[in-house]
């Protein structure tokens, strides 16, 4: 059956100006991700024949971030039937069912559309699906009214009587359509409205006068949350760190303090990983299997392997390869280098573009002097070996395995395997001084008090 194609359109053409950005709303981030996206994600697990964004002009960032699906421009915002009709070109000839959804309303799940289409296929095979819910205040929603043969219309609030208001069930706009009419119903729209725009929910009024039935889902109220305002937009972030919390713990993670913990859309957790509180996990971070990861710890475009330790308070920055067993400790930042296998950083630290070998121990306060104000350089640290505490490595330089570093050395050459090297002044005493120095001063200071 053709209903069984799905395209969607999604409309992003909003300016946001309650937003207060120069970001287009969609592609304000939730949980590390334009808002778009999320959508698109959720509208992938369909498999859509088609994919087509509708967006304004000028928003070549939101065409960016829908490809490779193509966008449309709507040049004139002239409400929602008109949106939709810029994607005739796009839609030239589908004739399966057409799913219209919207930037930013990006909690919206697989379920509920697939609950739509369901809706579509079985008899009497309605021509309009809307997607209803039941918000705890209807406030200024279109309600949908409906009998036991469907949906029978929707009725704008100001439009609505008393007895329509009483209406517990709401529009949430997003529709499932056929697609062999679509463009025929969007002709005959028309603007005659307080707003002087081109309403898609008038699809249902027409659909109905050519004797065709239609139809409803209820989905929730969480997931048609609409991000219009940074408050909405604080509100959806809060919605998918829940889910993902939620998906976190039944994967076989375990979330000390699960509502302290933001993860990222992209963050994979293996088994029996345990997360501290205040942990944060930026875009592309992989942990494997019996990591802790404790305490005030941020991670970003970082993978660690089985069995590692992070934090508390550890920073791992783009390009942080953590191997099985490593240890990285307390204020210890790594960024675009790897830590081998069994390798321990415990403490104050800083490792940047460099290899920590297998099973090698770096003192506190050690840092890689990667950068000299023009380039990036490697520091590369073989396999057993140990950094003394406040040591600094300045690169380019290799450290051979099983070599030594002394405490408080400034390292500028290569040393080689088994080496001892130590770069320090030789220390000195003088005997008495210090005792001969106090009794100076405490007369001194005496005699100040007596003037």
């Amino acid at each position: 059956m053709a209903q069984d194609q799905i395209a969607v359109v999604v409309l992003a053409a909003g300016m946001g100006t309650r937003m207060k950005s120069a970001l287009p709303k969609v592609m304000h981030p939730i949980a590390g991700q334009p808002m778009v996206r999320h959508l698109l994600d959720t509208v992938a697990d369909l498999a859509p024949g088609k994919v087509v964004a509708v967006v304004g002009p000028g928003m070549d960032a939101v065409a960016a971030a829908v490809s490779p699906h193509p966008a449309v421009i709507q040049a004139d915002r002239l409400g929602t039937g008109h949106a939709v009709g810029q994607a005739r070109g796009a839609l030239q000839g589908f004739e399966g069912t057409v799913l219209v959804l919207y930037g930013d309303t990006p909690l919206i799940t697989a379920q509920t559309l697939r609950s739509m289409l369901d809706c579509r296929r079985a008899a009497p095979h309605p021509a309009v699906v809307v997607l209803g819910f039941r918000p705890a205040d209807t406030g200024q929603y279109g309600r949908l009214v409906v009998n036991a043969d469907g949906l029978q219309e929707i009725v704008e609030h100001k439009d609505a009587s008393e007895a329509q208001r009483a209406i517990t069930l709401c529009n949430s706009g997003v529709m499932a359509v056929d697609g062999a009419r679509l463009f025929g119903w969007i002709d005959r729209l028309t603007n005659a409205n307080a707003k002087g725009e081109y309403y898609l929910t008038d699809l249902v009024a027409l659909a109905r006068a050519d004797g065709l039935p239609c139809g409803y889902v209820e989905g929730s109220e969480e997931e048609l949350l609409g991000v219009n305002s940074r408050v909405d937009l604080a509100a959806a972030e809060a919605v998918a760190q829940a889910r993902l919390r939620r998906a976190a713990m039944e994967g076989g993670a375990t979330l000390t303090d699960p509502a302290s913990v933001f993860l990222c859309h992209d963050t994979r957790l293996g088994r029996d990983v345990v997360i501290g509180p205040q942990v944060v996990f930026g875009p592309g971070v992989t942990v494997g299997d019996n990591v802790e990861i404790r305490a005030f710890s941020h991670l970003e475009g970082a993978t660690v392997a089985d069995g590692a330790i992070i934090g508390p308070f550890a920073r791992l920055r783009p390009g942080a390869e953590i191997g099985s067993g490593a240890h990285v400790g307390n204020f210890v930042e790594i960024k675009k280098a790897v830590v081998e296998t069994g390798a321990k950083v415990n403490h104050l630290t800083y490792i940047g573009d460099a290899r920590i070998g297998a099973k090698a121990n770096i003192g506190a306060g050690t840092i890689t002097c990667n950068y000299d104000g023009f380039g990036k350089y490697r520091t590369d640290i073989g396999a057993g070996a140990f950094i003394g505490s406040n040591s600094s490595l300045v690169a380019p330089v290799t450290v051979g395995d099983g070599a030594i570093v002394g405490a408080g050395s400034v390292v500028t050459r290569d040393v080689a395997a088994g080496a001892l090297a130590v770069e320090r002044s030789k220390q000195t005493e003088r005997a008495g001084w210090a005792d001969r120095f106090r009794e100076t001063r405490v007369k001194e200071t005496a005699g100040r008090k007596k003037d």
